[in-house]
């Protein structure tokens, strides 16, 4: 009988395994069977993770330079008395760029007497020292001071970072003395009422993102003290200065303000050095910007975006100049001002001196509207006067609400939005414009309220979360309410009548709100209440019980990690009537009132039964056990413990 090649092969190594086995037996040794082959594998396998281990924190060399991680970095550094380190990214290209620099600055420092180690660190690799350092760009250089870390801002040459280096590495070197004015009761006033304009911020010593800003404000005070005339930044412990906090209503940390003569104004900008920088300079020149011929204000008229503001004066001199000045101080953060001095441009205007001119660039003209709006400036007007004539005449009847505008054009409601293709550009125009007029025929009558245009691809996930998206329709249309409500159109063909019968129907309400929301739990009887969209009002809004909720993110981290303790949180207080211990999945459902504002994870607000409209919110970095409950207790109406059932 002739034998295939497979079952050949496979009597070959029966007799491999039967020799193998004899020949142990005559040995003396154990028989070697498949689990014991794995066991060996399993053994090598933890062997070389062994090895691997003991690698890491192995200080190994790089061309010259220590290369650190999170298992050896403490170890290393104890005890030396000064190390330059480099924060890198692996693709990085301006690390690559440095590498050879930084390769030489190693070769140079170790030939100092003492030699200085030089150290560099995958930041994207070492995330608890990247954490530790604050490191948030590539390459970031430090030097270590007997542990202490000291910012590295100068040039990136071998010759300024070993002079720097070498600097702090003297035994009489001591830290510079902060930039940063430092205020109390004792002498706030004196320094803020002094001052042209200064920023101030209020902190507390245990607030993890004062103590993530500190380094960077501090960075920006020294940047803006080389400036002519200085622009002072200062720092106020608002734990130990409570007056001072109470009395410019500081109520979360870090809250920063700008002082112009001790009138204080809110601080809206970055809150990184270079950020701070630039927003503090803008903020440093006059609010108004001056207009010196015509053809600027036919520019603003022709390819504007927004409204136009534009005082009229006879000269700088002029108290309803002064006025207009002081009032744009205190609007600036949400429009542009502007004045001029010129009779050209007064009469381009058709106006007189001591007015104040607020009209909209061209495309947002229509026949229902004044071009212009003027506001007489008088001795007697009050600034509150032009901050309402500017307001009232901010959007027109139907304007473009884009993602950038948003906030500060579009926040009133109720506001009606038309979503479809918006493009001002020659080639679309017209098109867009077409539409724009079917809904100004309907806005005219219907002042109450606010309408705009919107881009559907720019609120593309608003159109999804109204159920808009697959409707078929070039043109969608929804009503955003206030409390957070939203309403959709139902789709059908668009015209002036159907748009016209969507806001009736809202009107008389006999709309349904669009919420976006999870299925309602079944069982929803566990230590934490869980709140969906269509549950927000029954449980959260409740006047009959206190509710701390939790908006959360599932691919949240800080929120993974909460959730442990929020879980012994919700047991704690179980049993506690009138308390509701919740939590919500905000990337999955709405919340429904524009009171919780959510603008990261986690968000955590009390809110409390006698005021469901102005939830507090916390803003301690320590989200343990003790604080959250300290939290509760602070700010609840009533606890009473129910009695126990046996």
């Amino acid at each position: 009988m002739r034998l295939r090649k497979p079952c050949l092969l496979v009597l070959l190594l029966g007799l491999a395994q039967l020799l193998a086995l004899a020949s142990a037996q005559d040995t003396g040794e154990d028989s070697f069977s498949k689990d014991d082959a794995v066991d060996e594998e399993e053994e090598e396998e933890e062997e070389e993770d062994y090895d691997e281990d003991e690698d890491d924190s192995e200080v190994k060399e790089d061309n010259g330079v220590l290369v650190l991680n999170d298992n050896n970095f403490d170890v290393f550094v104890a005890g030396k008395d000064t190390v330059l380190l480099e924060f890198y990214a692996p693709w990085c290209g301006h690390c690559k760029q440095f590498a050879p620099i930084y390769e030489k600055i190693a070769k140079t420092l170790q030939e100092n007497d003492p030699p200085i180690p030089v150290a560099k660190i995958d930041a994207t690799a070492a995330s608890t020292l990247a954490s530790r350092y604050d490191v948030s760009g590539y390459p970031t250089i430090k030097i270590l001071k007997r542990g202490q870390a000291v910012d590295y801002d100068g040039p990136r040459s071998e010759d300024d970072i070993v002079a720097k280096v070498k600097e702090v590495s003297q035994p009489s070197w001591t830290p510079p003395p902060e930039v940063t004015l430092v205020l109390t009761k004792d002498n706030f006033d004196e320094v803020v009422n002094d001052a042209d304009i200064i920023l101030v911020e209020f902190y507390a010593p245990w607030c993890g993102h004062c103590k993530k800003l500190a380094p960077e404000y501090e960075k920006a005070a020294k940047e803006l003290n080389k400036r002519s005339p200085p622009i002072p930044l200062a720092k106020v412990d608002a734990i130990e200065e409570t007056d001072l906090a109470k009395r410019f209503d500081v109520t979360g940390y870090p809250t920063l303000k700008i002082f112009r003569k001790g009138k204080a104004f809110d601080y809206n900008g970055p809150r990184e050095k270079y950020g701070i920088v630039d927003y503090m300079i803008e903020q440093s020149e006059p609010p108004s910007k001056e207009i010196l011929a015509v053809k600027q204000v036919q520019e603003f008229l022709k390819d504007g975006n927004d409204v136009i503001i534009i005082g009229i004066f006879k000269s700088a001199d002029d108290q309803a100049y002064q006025l207009y000045q002081e009032t744009a101080n205190n609007m600036r953060e949400d429009y542009k001002f502007h004045h001029t001095f010129n009779n050209e441009v007064a009469k381009f205007l058709k106006v007189s001196s001591g007015k104040l001119v607020v009209m909209q660039p061209e495309k947002f003209h229509s026949k229902y509207e004044q071009k212009i709006n003027v506001l007489d400036i008088k001795e007697s007007t009050e600034g509150a006067a032009i901050r309402d004539h500017v307001v009232k005449h901010a959007v027109p009847l139907v304007g473009h609400r884009t993602t950038s505008n948003d906030a500060k054009r579009y926040a009133k409601r109720p506001l009606v939005v038309v979503y479809y293709t918006v493009d001002f550009s020659f080639d679309y125009r017209v098109a867009t414009q077409y539409w724009r007029n079917k809904i100004l025929e309907v806005a005219k009558d219907f002042p109450e309220y606010t309408f705009a245009i919107a881009d559907e691809d720019d609120y593309s996930s608003e159109v999804k979360d109204l159920g808009l998206s697959d409707s078929g329709e070039e043109i969608n249309v929804a009503i955003l309410a206030e409390g957070g409500k939203k309403y959709a159109m139902e789709p059908e063909e668009f015209d002036s009548d159907t748009l016209r019968d969507f806001v009736v129907a809202f009107k008389k309400g006999k709309l349904k709100a669009i919420v976006k929301s999870q299925p309602v739990p079944k069982n929803n009887k566990g230590p934490v209440t869980i709140v969906v969209g269509k549950t927000f009002e029954s449980i959260v809004m409740d006047s009959k019980s206190d509710v701390l909720v939790e908006f959360y993110a599932p691919w949240c981290g800080h929120c993974k990690q909460l959730e442990p303790v929020y879980t012994e949180l919700g047991k704690k207080y179980k049993h506690r009537k009138n308390l509701i211990i919740a939590k919500m999945d905000a990337t999955a459902n709405d919340v429904t009132n524009d009171h919780y504002k959510v603008e990261g994870f986690p968000t955590i607000y009390f809110a409390p039964r006698t005021d469901k409209n102005n939830p507090i919110k916390f803003e301690n970095e320590k989200r343990d056990l003790e604080h959250l409950s300290a939290f509760i207790e602070d700010h609840s109406t009533k606890l009473s413990r129910t009695k126990e059932e046996l």
